[in-house]
């Protein structure tokens, strides 16, 4: 659960630390207030997309920071995966949005989104009104119960899919194959030409025309080479009057120095190293002279071998490396050729049976998955009828359709809220007041099955009222003794039930602001009296008390 939100320099806040409760964490405030303020930072923690616009005027960046109390789940597989450290229950989650980019952080240690990911779905759930919009769509509604039976299908579900990305690259590979067995003859022969070109060749590295280069240069330049560098080596060493004759002079007058005076032997040293160093310099020059001769041959050799390079460095990249490249990828392209005249029946046959087995599977998975979607159905009524709906019905119908990643079922949610009325798809029959309580209904069977420590309804009380405001503030109160809720609400009904109550306000005086706080007592009363009556009256003070009773 959360225990803990920071946020500095964010839209509209300067700074903000709240405690949150383990219960139902109710927030209201007026229309335009900023109550999803809130909501979207947590969302944006937990890794939501957020830009530089989230940034307050005049601010660097953005800061929001989530202390999470730990209880329900085992974090050590993922937190070693990515080298963090393991502190306990409490977890410090932070989220740093700058002009240039954004950094989250988990106990201090930089993360990434696929981490984020991972760890979003085990604690937080978010429930908005654009969500209820896609809870809507037919598409969604495999996915919404293949979440309810994840639990007990879902590695198969992983296993069929694994399949089905096989046969999908397999079908792939054939298409490929088919092409390239329609090439033609003459399109074949000169990529054979081509493929030979470079591996008559013998390309070794992708260095060798500057290696080559390099030892023209000195070949074509022996005369130049041996004569500075052979009287270099008489200069130094080669007769009377040498460097080395010089040095080893004053060798010898030092060394009678420093008999006389200790402090001398170390000069003396060092001069000793310096003439021993000359010496072997002196032999490198005299051994690089002798072995420098004029070879024609070797020119012409290197030459031919260089005109060969340049060609084939104009025909394939411009450099070594990209004609080594281009030929690997012409001797499989031509490899793939002669694979493919040879064995796409093999590679047919192989995608025949590996598609019986994905049909086997998509099968069973189609079983199983209408096994779960009449108890998931029952659930829900049972959860609508306490919701106010008393004569729903509710069911999920199942189509057949060609294989895809979802084997081979097209689901829909069909529901009747009159008794009068057939069973019509979800979007074409509930109005604004019954889809919020289909989608509380299935959030709350679904949080409930997937161990979630934390569930945010982002105004899920739109188009409901009296009585019915009563069966969803007690559902909410009722699921909030399992997790930690965080809802945002118009009903006085349901604020009532609060554990902690969050009040926003936005101030405008030279600049906008938006603050929040925490109502307990009369404060409390005072705000629910307003959200059930429009205003503060004893009337709506005496029906606030009564809520609260």
């Amino acid at each position: 659960m959360l225990s803990k939100i920071f946020i500095k320099n964010y839209i509209l806040i300067d700074e903000l630390e709240l405690d949150l409760a383990e219960g139902l964490n109710i927030i209201t405030g007026e229309t335009g207030a900023g109550k999803s303020i809130l909501i979207n930072a947590i969302d944006i923690a937990f890794g939501a997309k957020a830009g530089k616009e989230v940034i307050k005027t005049g601010a660097d960046k953005a800061v929001i920071e989530l202390t999470i109390l730990n209880k329900k789940q085992d974090l050590s597989g993922l937190f070693e995966e990515y080298g963090i450290d393991n502190t306990g229950e409490e977890i410090v989650l932070s989220r740093e949005i700058t002009q240039t980019g954004s950094r989250s952080r988990v106990n201090g240690c930089l993360v990434n989104q696929e981490f984020m990911k991972n760890f979003r779905e085990l604690f937080l759930d978010i429930h908005s009104q654009h969500q209820t919009y896609s809870f809507l769509q037919p598409k969604y509604h495999i996915v919404l119960l293949d979440s309810y039976t994840k639990n007990t299908l879902g590695e198969r579900l992983d296993e069929y899919r694994k399949g089905f990305a096989k046969y999908k690259e397999l079908t792939s590979r054939l298409e490929e194959l088919k092409n390239s067995a329609d090439k033609t003859e003459e399109q074949i022969d000169f990529l054979k030409f081509q493929v030979n070109e470079i591996e008559e060749a013998s390309l070794s590295s992708p260095n060798e025309d500057e290696e080559l280069n390099n030892e023209l240069a000195v070949l074509e330049n022996v005369e130049k080479l041996k004569d500075l560098t052979g009287s270099s080596y008489w200069s130094i060493s080669g007769d009377d009057g040498s460097v080395l004759d010089g040095l080893l002079q004053i060798k010898t007058n030092l060394s009678k120095a420093a008999g006389m005076d200790s402090s001398l032997e170390e000069v003396e040293g060092e001069l000793i190293e310096a003439i021993e160093t000359l010496k072997n310099v002196s032999s490198t020059l005299r051994e690089y002279s002798s072995s420098l001769e004029n070879d024609e041959e070797r020119i012409n050799s290197i030459q031919e071998r260089l005109f060969l390079l340049d060609k084939l460095k104009r025909k394939y990249g411009g450099t070594l490396e990209k004609v080594m490249v281009q030929g690997e990828a012409l001797r499989k392209e031509l490899e793939g050729i002669e694979f493919s005249t040879q064995n796409i029946e093999e590679l047919e046959g192989e995608i025949a049976d590996l598609y019986k087995q994905l049909e086997a599977m998509a099968e069973e998975l189609s079983k199983e998955r209408q096994n779960y979607a009449q108890v998931l159905s029952s659930l829900i009524v049972e959860k609508l009828e306490k919701l106010e709906l008393p004569k729903v019905r509710f069911e999920i119908n199942f189509e057949k359709c060609p294989l895809g990643p979802n084997g081979c079922d097209k689901v829909e949610f069909l529901i009747s809220t009159n008794i009068s009325e057939g069973l019509k798809p979800l979007a074409k029959v509930a109005s604004g007041g019954e889809i919020s309580r289909v989608m509380l209904a299935i959030k709350t069977i679904f949080a409930q099955s997937d161990n979630i420590d934390t569930v945010i309804f982002d105004e899920i009380d739109t188009g409901i009222s009296g009585k019915t405001s009563q069966s969803v503030a007690d559902e909410v109160k009722e699921l909030a003794k399992y997790m930690q809720i965080i809802m945002i609400t118009h009903q006085a009904i349901i604020a009532s039930k609060s554990d902690r109550h969050f009040y926003v306000k936005k101030t405008q005086n030279d600049k906008t602001s938006v603050n929040i706080s925490i109502l307990e007592g009369e404060a409390k009363l005072k705000a629910i009296a307003e959200l059930a009556g429009g205003e503060i009256t004893d009337e709506s003070l005496k029906f606030a008390r009564t809520l609260m009773s």
